[in-house]
Parts: structure tokens; sequence; C-alpha cells
């Protein structure tokens, strides 16, 4: 299991992005928080509001939410980072690999 972090511009594209991933059953879940983000972009220092979205989903799957990402996030270089975490519940990963299909 993994949790993949990206960065998008709205809360509408990220629960697009969410469903899509869901409803082709990619990802198991998602979660959306409102953050603002500071960053260096072509020379300049950018600050945004944007949605931080968590994908969770087998290891498996990074390639295609990171695919996924790529064309529809609207950014040129989004932000895919996924993370494994060290323990989980067993209970808890068999539901996440019940429901994020290969």
């Amino acid at each position: 299991m993994i949790f993949i972090f990206a960065t998008l511009n709205n809360k509408k594209t990220a629960e697009k992005i969410g469903r899509e991933l869901l409803k082709k059953r990619i990802i198991a879940c998602y979660n959306l928080f409102p953050i603002e983000s500071a960053y260096w972009w072509k020379g300049k220092i950018a600050q945004e509001k944007e949605i931080l979205v968590i994908l969770k989903t087998r290891k498996e799957n990074f390639e295609k939410v990171e695919s996924y990402l790529k064309k529809h996030s609207g950014y040129e270089t989004p932000e895919v980072v996924a993370v494994e975490p060290s323990r989980i519940s067993k209970p808890y990963l068999d539901w996440i690999h019940s429901e994020a299909k290969l």
C-alpha cells in the first residue's frame, strides 16, 4: 500500500480526479486538504492556495495514478509523491487491496 500526495489548483479539479480514480478502482479512497504553498517556479517565488490530495492505493498502481495526474492535473509539472507506510493495520491493508484493483 502507498499514499500518493499531489497538489491541485482547486477543489473541483481535486474532487474530479479523486472520483475518476475511484470509479476506475485505481485507488481505494482519497482525502482533500486546503493548503497554502510557496515554491520556486520559473525563476520566481510563487505563492498559491491549493488542494492537497492523498490517494490511497496499491504500490503496483503508482504509474497509473502518475499518468492520470500528468494528463488531468492542469499543472505543467504535477507533484506526484508516493510514501509507503512502515506499519499499517492488517484489516486496513486488506481493505485497500480489496478496493484498489490492479
